[in-house]
């Protein structure tokens, strides 16, 4: 009965909850902050072993090493998973939502080796996770004004790092799943996950160099698929920066003097320099 009561107290320990979720989903705070930036290295770290651990120079000591440290990690996960539907307003919307999905996605992996031992691998998946990293440093701001075409590319900075992160995530996945499909061919190029995410980029940039093929019908259709993915992939950033580039030129088009009506004025631009007039009129009545 103690027992129980305890764990009724937990499960409704309402001031728990408020600071675990203060800690966990928001990153305002200087805990917040901490937690996401632990986070994201243990993301980061969890990946590269990984990565480094489908290799077959590995001397066994340092594989046991690798294994032991996988199992912190999705101990590590797990946890933070639990404590996430713990402390969730709405557990419900937490758990089916994009975030919920990724966190758990995350933990499976390990535990699915057991059953099936290719299935360690997907812990790549993981990179998706650092997503929150955009949540940490506050990326998804205002964009920046000035000269025509440097403000333009500085503009257009935050989304196109952001659209390279996704790209570095999805030939990693990529990768990957090749190194799952055709890592188990005799006498197959793609023997660990480096070799099949540098196949992944050369396919998805239409480079091609064909030093890496594969040979099973899983395989190739999963090429075809990359290959007709890289020709969208890559008009995505000339496309971002010609958005930028318009709408810089419309900015400065409508930064008209109130007084000699003349155009051209930088976007930060605090007085005419044809008049020397106050643009503050101007800026008060400029259009968003």
């Amino acid at each position: 009965m103690k027992l129980k009561k305890h764990i009724e107290r937990f499960l409704h320990n309402e001031p728990l909850k408020r600071k675990l979720y203060v800690i966990i989903f928001e990153s305002d705070t200087p805990g917040g902050k901490l937690f996401d930036v632990v986070l994201i290295a243990c993301i980061i770290t969890s990946v590269i072993i990984v990565m480094i651990e489908s290799m077959e120079t590995l001397t066994p000591p340092v594989s046991r090493l690798f294994i032991v440290l996988e199992y912190i990690f999705t101990a590590f996960f797990t946890l933070e998973y639990l404590t996430r539907i713990y402390c969730s307003p709405n557990p419900r919307l937490y758990v089916t939502s994009f975030f919920g999905v990724v966190d758990l996605l995350s933990t499976l992996p390990l535990y699915l080796g057991f059953v099936f031992p290719t299935a360690r691998h997907l812990v790549a998946i993981r990179a998706f996770r650092l997503i929150r990293v955009f949540r940490v440093f506050k990326l998804f701001g205002f964009l920046r004004e000035g000269e025509m075409l440097l403000n333009a590319i500085r503009a257009s900075m935050r989304k196109i790092t952001v659209f390279f992160l996704f790209i570095v995530v999805l030939v990693v996945v990529m990768g990957t799943l090749m190194y799952m499909i055709e890592g188990t061919q005799p006498e197959t190029q793609f023997n660990n996950i480096p070799n099949s995410i540098y196949w992944a980029i050369v396919t998805m940039t239409t480079v091609g160099y064909g030093d890496i093929t594969p040979v099973t019908a899983a395989g190739r259709f999963l090429s075809a698929f990359v290959m007709l993915m890289g020709y969208t992939i890559i008009a995505v950033p000339t496309g971002i920066v010609s958005v930028s580039m318009m709408q810089e030129q419309r900015r400065l088009d409508l930064k008209r003097c109130p007084a000699c009506r003349k155009e051209g004025h930088e976007a930060s631009a605090l007085y005419c320099k044809h008049c020397g007039a106050d643009l503050k009129e101007m800026r008060e009545t400029e259009p968003d």
